[in-house]
């Protein structure tokens, strides 16, 4: 999957929230500073080469959707990201944030629930 440009990604943040838009309605959720019309128009039309965004004709006008979901995207750039980083080890990633004092008790917490509840599923999926 293509990489997208910071924003193109917050083009895309916009069409998820909206599941689809015209160029219009892209450019009233952007924050301040918004860009011009013609740049959100132009950035739309460049994900619709790279094949993230669909469009539906009303004449002149297009009513831009997602082709790809927002699931998807994260999943591959996670993927880009932990290879890229981490050496494609998940297990590095866990360890950076472990001892990231920047993260919370609370939250470490909250991710070891869910790598605990994650492994009890593969197993009873092993068993099955």
């Amino acid at each position: 999957m293509k990489e997208l440009t910071r924003a193109e990604e917050q083009i895309m943040h916009v069409l998820w929230e909206l599941e689809r838009g015209f160029v219009r309605e892209i450019l009233e959720r952007l924050p301040d500073p918004k860009p011009a019309y013609n740049t959100v128009s132009t950035i739309v039309r460049i994900l619709e080469k790279k094949g993230f965004v669909g469009h539906e004709a009303f004449g002149k006008t297009h009513r831009y959707h997602p082709r790809i979901s927002k699931e998807r995207y994260t999943r591959a750039f996670l993927r880009g990201f932990v290879r890229d980083f981490f050496q494609d080890s998940y297990g590095d990633l866990v360890s950076f944030f472990a001892q990231d004092r920047q993260v919370s008790l609370a939250e470490l917490e909250s991710m070891l629930t869910a790598l605990r509840q994650e492994i009890q599923k593969h197993k009873v999926e092993r068993l099955e």
